[in-house]
């Protein structure tokens, strides 16, 4: 069986990195920029929403959300109805941030995809959506506490 899933670490790493180089002088590193990402494009959001969004656990995400806020990144806000929640929204700052990290994913996305067909795009599209898939499954059932059996 072909070794698939090295390849596609190989692919997110070496994209982090090169993220993570870039960003640096902004003042976000180690994948922060991830999160300000998705706190703009999806202002309100929960940090537990966050989280799932990016394949990350709780407290990983916890952590890198309140450096974002100590940063003036992030602005965090808690729910009235449900003091557990706290909302996320992107400062000033993000905001002015994101074209650029927009930008950066937009420029990403076109090089990886380089040479390939809008036919052969879509097929890459639509497997990874169905790897994605299914581990999302596992995901899942080893977030809740499972153990996968292999």
């Amino acid at each position: 069986m072909k070794e698939i899933l090295r390849d596609i670490g190989a692919i997110a790493r070496a994209l982090d990195s090169i993220s993570n180089i870039e960003f640096k002088e902004l003042d976000l590193t180690k994948g922060q920029y991830l999160y300000v990402i998705r706190i703009c494009e999806n202002p309100g959001i929960i940090q537990e929403k966050v989280a799932e969004l990016l394949k990350v656990d709780r407290t990983t995400a916890s952590r890198a959300i309140q450096k974002l806020v100590i940063k003036g990144f992030v602005d965090k806000r808690f729910d009235a109805h449900n003091k557990k929640n706290k909302h996320l929204f992107p400062t000033e700052k993000s905001l002015a941030l994101y074209p650029l990290l927009k930008r950066e994913g937009d420029y990403s996305n076109e090089r990886a995809l380089d040479g390939f067909s809008d036919e052969e795009i879509d097929c890459i599209h639509h497997l990874l959506e169905r790897v994605r898939h299914n581990i999302e499954i596992d995901w899942d059932y080893v977030k809740k506490g499972q153990q996968r059996h292999y």
